[in-house]
Parts: structure tokens; sequence; C-alpha cells
């Protein structure tokens, strides 16, 4: 069999877990010399966590993913070699996605550590252990998700910063609890607030043209739009000093812009 093998690392996590792409590597051709198979090219993604998927163009967005699909098409291919599906997959969309691919190009499945799995595969024990295994991965994910949700949950009732992008207006430091006000941005929406209350009429399109006739940018760097616009006065408590994640309120740690 002519075969393609296929490694993912997420996180450093899975790498100190035996998941690093080497050992995936090394796992796949010690099989296929085991199988007598004859193993064209590893194809690997590292650093993503997941996949990004493209619901409306249906696609997964991996960059080694994709070009093993090149391959694919270009190139008589019996299957995917991989140590096990989560490598392919970690969600019943992704899943979908990939099987509809490889199915496009009769393309099979098989996995170091699910020997018996294949896409084409109906027998019913073989289904019921793949999909309790699937099905455990997903819920150690959930779990981890849930302790983490916990974890900044207890942070943001305290008044901290619980994580992601920070605010407009504010920047996040490496190591430390508490975000900082960024001067240049806590002018802009200090301006903001001094045109909606100026000018209580006005709508937030108006704000925005003002915001960019007087050169103010966003964070990126772009034009005001209506949108941006929103988010700030949106946001009106938090720029108050007031700290909310879910349905928690609390007495911000961060330094008020208004």
């Amino acid at each position: 069999m002519k075969v393609i093998g296929y490694v993912r690392v997420s996180t450093q996590g899975q790498a100190k877990d035996g998941y690093s792409l080497a050992y995936q590597q090394d796992e796949i051709r010690s099989y296929c010399q085991e199988q007598g198979w004859n193993l064209i090219h590893i194809y690997s993604d590292e650093g993503i966590s997941g996949a990004k998927v493209d619901e409306e163009a249906l696609e997964v967005n991996r960059i080694g993913f994709q070009s093993m699909l090149v391959a694919l098409s270009a190139q008589s291919i019996d299957a995917v070699i991989v140590l096990n599906t989560s490598r392919l997959w970690r969600s019943d969309i992704v899943k979908v996605l990939v099987h509809r691919e490889f199915k496009k190009y009769g393309v099979d499945v098989r996995s170091i550590k699910q020997p018996t799995y294949s896409i084409y595969k109906k027998d019913p024990n073989d289904f019921l252990i793949n999909g309790l295994m699937e099905l455990l991965d997903q819920y150690q994910r959930l779990e981890i998700a849930l302790k983490l949700g916990r974890g900044r949950s207890k942070k943001a009732q305290q008044g901290g910063y619980a994580g992601g992008r920070a605010t407009f207006g504010y920047k996040a430091k490496k190591g430390q609890k508490c975000i900082e006000v960024d001067e240049k941005q806590a002018q802009t929406v200090l301006r903001v607030f001094e045109l909606k209350d100026q000018h209580p009429i006005w709508t937030l399109t108006q704000i925005a043209e003002s915001l960019n006739e007087e050169g103010f940018k966003t964070q990126q760097g772009s034009m005001f739009t209506k949108v941006q616009v929103k988010r700030i006065l949106d946001r009106r408590n938090f720029y108050s000093g007031i700290y909310r994640y879910g349905d928690i309120l609390a007495e911000g740690l961060h330094q008020a812009i208004l």
C-alpha cells in the first residue's frame, strides 16, 4: 500500500505527554515498516489547537493538512496513517469534513492506536469502540475547559483579569494579575464617551466619523466603524472600574479610565 503519514501537536502539554511530532513520526515509520507499506511522506501541523473550521466554505484550516490534501489529489494514495484519530479531528464537524475529503480521493485512515479503525467499515463493534474512544477524548477536553472556567471565574470574583485579549484601553503583561491602562488607547476611550455625552443624538456612525477626522485609530491601527464605537460604549461599567465575567460583577483591580 502507498500511504501518507500525518502528525499534529497543538500544545506543549501534548509534547510532554508523549505526543511530540518526532515521537509520532517515529511510530508511523516503524508501523509502516512492520506492515510493509510504502510511506511516501509525513505531513505535520504544530501549535494549532484543534482546527479552525470555515463552516461556510466547509474547510479545515491547517497548513500541513491542506498540503496533504493537495498530495492526495495529485497521486494515488491508499491511506493516511496517524498515531490516533484525534490527530486528524477532535470534534464531530471536523471529523465529517475529514471523512468527506478522504472519501473524495478514495483514501482510508489507519490509526496505530486504533488498529481496526476505517472510515468505510460499518462493523457495529468497531463503531462502538471507536465512538467510545472519541467520546472519552472529547470528555477529557471538556473537563479541562471546565476547570479553566472555574479558575477564571474565581479570579473574576476577586476583580482580577480572567484571561484573553485585554479590553481596548488596557494592556496585559505576562505574569501580572491585573491589566494596566494603555495611555494612548485610554485617550480614545475618553474621546468616545465625550462625543456621546456632547452629542446624545449622534449615531454610532457619526461618532466613528468624528474619531477618524480627529486621527484616532483602532487597536489594529485602522479607522473606526460603528462596530468598534459600540464595543467601547457597551463597556462603560468596565471603564468605570467594574469587572464583569459572565454573571459575576465585582470591583475591578484595574484602574478606571472614566
